[in-house]
C-alpha cells in the first residue's frame, strides 16, 4: 500500500500548522492508523526560525513533544507528494487552487482558524483545541474513508 499524506499550510509555518501537525500525528499513532504521514509547511515561511514558544507550551500540556521543528516553505515538491493538503483560512486555499487536493479547515469543520501570532497563551490553548477537533474531523472523514486511487471530496 502507498504511503499517504495530509499536509498543513498556514502562512509561517511558527504558530497553526505545526500545532496541527503534531496533534494529528499523535492521534494518529494513538489510533494505530498506519500509512499516514503528516507534514506543515508556511506559504511565507521563515526557514531557519522556529515553532512560536506558545504553541509549544500549549502542546506540552496536552502532552506533545515538539521537538526539533523547523518552518518549512511550501514547495510543489510538498504539494506533489501530498495526498491532502489542508490550509488554516479559506484565503490560503484560494492561493492554492487548482494545485491538487487542496482543502481548508472551513471545508472541514465550517470555519477558519484564525492566527494567533502575538496573543497570549489563551489564544493558543483555544486554537489547539479547535485544530484537536478538526484533526478528529480529518481522521473520521478523510483518512478512514479513503481509498487507494480514490479522489478526496
Amino acid at each position: 500500500m502507498k504511503h499517504k499524506k495530509v499536509v498543513f499550510v498556514c502562512t509561517g509555518n511558527t504558530c497553526r500548522s505545526p500545532m496541527a501537525e503534531y496533534l494529528l500525528k499523535s492521534k494518529i499513532k494513538k489510533r494505530k492508523i498506519k500509512w499516514w504521514g503528516v507534514a506543515s509547511c508556511g506559504i511565507h515561511a521563515e526557514v531557519g526560525g522556529e515553532m512560536s514558544e506558545n504553541s509549544r507550551i500549549a502542546l506540552e500540556e496536552v502532552g506533545i513533544k515538539a521537538e526539533g521543528f523547523a518552518p518549512r516553505q511550501l514547495t510543489q515538491k510538498i504539494l506533489d507528494g501530498a495526498t491532502i493538503v489542508i490550509c488554516m483560512t479559506a484565503t490560503q486555499k484560494q492561493i492554492l487552487e487548482g494545485c491538487g487536493n487542496v482543502f481548508c479547515v472551513k471545508d472541514v469543520c465550517g470555519h477558519d482558524i484564525p492566527d494567533p501570532y502575538g496573543m497570549g497563551i489563551e489564544t493558543y490553548r483555544a486554537t489547539r483545541d479547535a485544530l484537536s477537533h478538526t484533526c478528529d474531523l480529518i481522521i473520521q472523514n478523510y483518512i478512514t474513508q479513503y481509498k487507494d486511487g480514490e479522489e478526496i471530496k
